[in-house]
C-alpha cells in the first residue's frame, strides 16, 4: 500500500511553508484520485486492497476514477504503440537476393499464388522445393529477428506469462526467461509488435522477439495452448463507460494486492494478483475486455 510520502502543506496554497516528511512515522494511507472530496486522510476506514497500479483509494468511486485515467491512456497510446515497418524488402526478393531460390521458382511461385488467390508465397515456394530453414531465415532478415530453436522447450513453465487468448489469437509462442529481465518470444512468420509491446509492459520484463520454423512453430503452438493457464475472464463492452465498469467490478470483487492494465489491439489486459507470489498461476486472475468502438 501506498504511504504518506508527500509532505503536508498549510492550508494556504501561496503560503510556500512545508510540514516535515512522514515517511517514516506513519502508515495512513493517501487516496490516489486528486478530486477525492472526502479528505486525505482515512482514519476510520478499513480499506486496504484493491491496489491498481500502484494506488491505493478510500472507496470504489475513488478507484473508478483512477482506472478511467487509464482506460484513457491506453485510448490515447493507440497510436504510439510500435509496429511493423510497411515497407520491408519482399521476401520473394530477399530469398533471390541470397540465391535461396532461382528466378524461376519465384515466377512460378507467384503464378501459382495468383491464380490460387490464397497462400503466402512462402508456402508457394516451399512447394518450388525451397527448404523450410531457409524461408525462415529470410523471414528473420525480412523483419530484422532472430531465429530461436525449440529444443528443451518447456509449455507448462510459460503459461503464468500471458494469457491462453493472446496466445492462441495472435500466435504468441512464448519461449523463456533468461535471468530475471529478458523474456523470449516466437512467432510463426511476423512479428507483432503491438503484442510485445504490451507484454513487455505488464510483465516488466525486456521482451526479445524472433521466429521459429512454421511446422516447429504449431506443433509446438498446440502444446502451449493444451498448458494450464490463470484463470480468466473475457468480455465485450460497447463504450468506455461500460468498460471501466466491468473492470471496476472484477478489481473490487478480487481486491487485488496488485494489478495492471494494458492494451494489446483491440483488448484491455487487466492483470490482477491476490497474494505476493506473482509467479504462481492460482495467485494470477485477467480479465480480458474488448471495446467495440475500437472495431
Amino acid at each position: 500500500m501506498p504511504f504518506l510520502e508527500k509532505r503536508l502543506r498549510t492550508n494556504s496554497a501561496e503560503s510556500g511553508f512545508w510540514l516535515g516528511s512522514l515517511k517514516e512515522h506513519t502508515v495512513l494511507p493517501i487516496c490516489a484520485n486528486m478530486a477525492c472530496s472526502s479528505g486525505w486522510i482515512k482514519l476510520w476506514r478499513n480499506r486496504r486492497v484493491p491496489i491498481f497500479e500502484d494506488a491505493w483509494t478510500c472507496s470504489a468511486e475513488c478507484m473508478t476514477a483512477i482506472v478511467e485515467a487509464r482506460v484513457r491512456r491506453e485510448l490515447e497510446g493507440r497510436s504510439n504503440a510500435p509496429s511493423g515497418h510497411r515497407h520491408r524488402v519482399p521476401v520473394g526478393l530477399v530469398l533471390l537476393e541470397q540465391g535461396w531460390i532461382t528466378q524461376k521458382q519465384l515466377k512460378n511461385a507467384l503464378q501459382a499464388q495468383r491464380k490460387a488467390e490464397s497462400g503466402r508465397i512462402g508456402m508457394w515456394l516451399m512447394r518450388e522445393g525451397l527448404e523450410e530453414h531457409l524461408l525462415t531465415r529470410a523471414l528473420s532478415l525480412q523483419w530484422n529477428c532472430p531465429v530461436f530453436s525449440l529444443e528443451d522447450y518447456r509449455p507448462e513453465s510459460m503459461a503464468a506469462l500471458v494469457p491462453r487468448l493472446f496466445v492462441d489469437n495472435f500466435a504468441i509462442l512464448p519461449l523463456r526467461v533468461a535471468g530475471s529481465s529478458l523474456f523470449y518470444i516466437a512467432f510463426e512468420d511476423r512479428i507483432d509488435r503491438c503484442a510485445t509491446f504490451a507484454i513487455e509492459r505488464m510483465t516488466g520484463l525486456v521482451v526479445e522477439a524472433g521466429l521459429v520454423d512454421g511446422s516447429e512453430f504449431r506443433r509446438t503452438h498446440e502444446r502451449m495452448l493444451a498448458a494450464r493457464f490463470p484463470k480468466a475472464t473475457i468480455l465485450e463492452t460497447e463504450s468506455v463507460h461500460g468498460l471501466v465498469l466491468a473492470l471496476i467490478s472484477a478489481l473490487e470483487r478480487l481486491k487485488p494486492v496488485k494489478a495492471k492494465l494494458v492494451r494489446i489491439h483491440d483488448f484491455f489486459w487487466l492483470r490482477m494478483w491476490h497474494s505476493a507470489d506473482e509467479s504462481s498461476l492460482d495467485a494470477i486472475e485477467d480479465v480480458l475486455c474488448s471495446l467495440m468502438q475500437l472495431q
